[in-house]
């Protein structure tokens, strides 16, 4: 089902990327410069919530579909890569950070759709690391976007922490999925 709620959210999501993405470029009269962390922050945020707010309502009100359940990590993956991008381009995340999680993205997808194929999806459902990895990243990315101190809390020094033990979780469960694999891609059937 195309229209229910659960993939109504998720294409929410997918259609305040660029909104976010958009804010760094507005003209300062929009948006001034020292609001354009909180309102970027926000957007993400908003579009994080969304993630978990459809699942859980795609399971709550029995909506799940193929579909949903092909957009929602489409819309995750394109979220989380906008964000790394804007935040390499501020200078607030090393590229290699941003390498390493969009790269790992778009490999463990890859292997997914390969190991579908051959049907051992399941084989490489997500882990419990993922799941973790994941929650990392949505944290760590609005306190970059964000970027700016509240208090005494170091904002950009948590994130920038988050986002660093985020991107070695992504190495670990990337080599989990591999680990999996592998042995499937030489067997001769």
């Amino acid at each position: 089902m195309l229209a229910n709620l659960p993939n109504l959210l998720t294409w929410l999501r997918i259609v305040l990327i660029p909104l976010f993405v958009g804010i760094f470029y507005f003209e300062k009269s929009w948006v001034s410069a020292p609001n354009q962390n909180l309102v970027a922050t926000i957007l993400f945020t908003v579009a994080a919530l969304t993630d978990w707010l459809d699942g859980w309502l795609a399971r709550k009100l029995n909506q799940t579909s193929a579909f949903g359940a092909f957009l929602d990590p489409v819309a995750d993956k394109l979220m989380v890569a906008a964000a790394l991008v804007i935040l390499v381009q501020l200078e607030r995340v090393d590229a290699i950070v941003a390498l390493i999680i969009i790269g790992r993205e778009i490999a463990i997808s890859a292997l997914r759709e390969w190991m579908a194929k051959i049907g051992k999806a399941t084989s490489v459902a997500v882990s419990f690391l993922g799941k973790l990895k994941t929650a990392l990243q949505m944290v760590a990315i609005p306190l970059l976007l964000y970027h700016d101190d509240i208090g005494a809390f170091p904002v950009h020094a948590v994130g920038t922490g988050l986002i660093y033990l985020a991107a070695a979780l992504t190495l670990v469960s990337m080599a989990y999925y591999l680990k999996v694999a592998l042995p499937l891609a030489w067997r001769t059937e």
